[in-house]
Parts: structure tokens; C-alpha cells; sequence
């Protein structure tokens, strides 16, 4: 660093700060009306599950998500550890274990599954194992991405 540069504060996980097994969770996020609102608008995820507000003779008692919202919520959680450092998205399996209703609040436990180094130098692949947990400590949905990352 050049004298009075200033060093940036939050920058993400890099390759190396990772090792097979380590866990972390992110902060908590309360999912709301008016994020279900813009996200529909947003997206066109226009089914009447997500727009209507009526649950009579569903199955589902209560304002029901997109599995998408929580997935891209949960995204939006992980940022930090990725800050700067997160080269790419390569891939994913999602699988939803439940439900997610306006006014839960969410985190994601995540773990390395993965940790191996790529044909270059500057970078290697990480695989987590995702868990977007609800307030009542239910997983309502897991995933499963493998990042490439910039090693230091």
C-alpha cells in the first residue's frame, strides 16, 4: 500500500482464508410485503400464490414467498464473504425443504465442502454447502455453489 492510501475495510474471503469444513452464518434479514411486492413486479412472478391475498383453501396459511426471493435474499446475505474476492458463480443445486412467509426472518448457515485449487495461480474453487434457515430454526431452503475465488 503507497503512504495515505487507505486499506478498504470488508473485502470478502479469499481462497486461502477457507479450509474444508469451515462454518459461518450470515446476518438475519425479515422478509417483507413490500419486498414480496417488488420482487413479483420485478421478476413477473406473477402467480396468484405470491399476489392474492386470500389463503382460503390453500395449503399454505399466510403471505407464501418465491423460493427464488429467498434464494436471491440469501445471495444478497452472503455478499460480504465474496466482497472483492468472488470471480465467479459456476453452479448450484437448490432444493426447497419449505415454506417462507412474509415476516420470517432468514439467515444462511454455510459450510466448505469443496477447496482445491484451479490450473491458475491467482484463484480456486469452493464449493458451500448452504442452509437459509428461518426464524423457528427450520432450513427452508439449501444450494449449493461452487465460487471461484481470487487466491491473495
Amino acid at each position: 500500500m503507497t503512504a495515505g492510501a487507505l486499506a478498504v475495510v470488508g473485502r470478502g474471503f479469499c481462497f486461502e482464508d477457507l479450509r474444508l469444513g469451515l462454518r459461518f452464518r450470515t446476518h438475519r434479514r425479515t422478509i417483507s410485503e413490500a419486498d414480496l411486492a417488488a420482487f413479483v413486479n420485478l421478476t413477473w412472478l406473477t402467480e396468484e400464490l405470491f399476489t392474492v391475498d386470500d389463503d382460503a383453501g390453500r395449503a399454505i396459511k399466510g403471505r407464501a414467498v418465491p423460493a427464488a426471493l429467498v434464494y436471491s435474499f440469501a445471495e444478497g446475505l452472503l455478499l460480504p464473504t465474496m466482497q472483492d474476492t468472488g470471480l465467479a458463480f459456476l453452479n448450484a443445486s437448490l432444493d426447497v425443504k419449505g415454506p417462507t412467509l412474509v415476516g420470517d426472518t432468514i439467515h444462511v448457515e454455510a459450510e466448505v465442502i469443496e477447496h482445491r485449487l484451479t490450473a491458475k495461480a491467482d484463484r480456486g474453487l469452493v464449493r458451500f454447502a448452504n442452509r437459509v434457515v428461518n426464524q423457528r430454526g427450520e432450513s427452508v431452503l439449501e444450494y449449493n455453489p461452487l465460487r471461484l475465488l481470487k487466491r491473495k
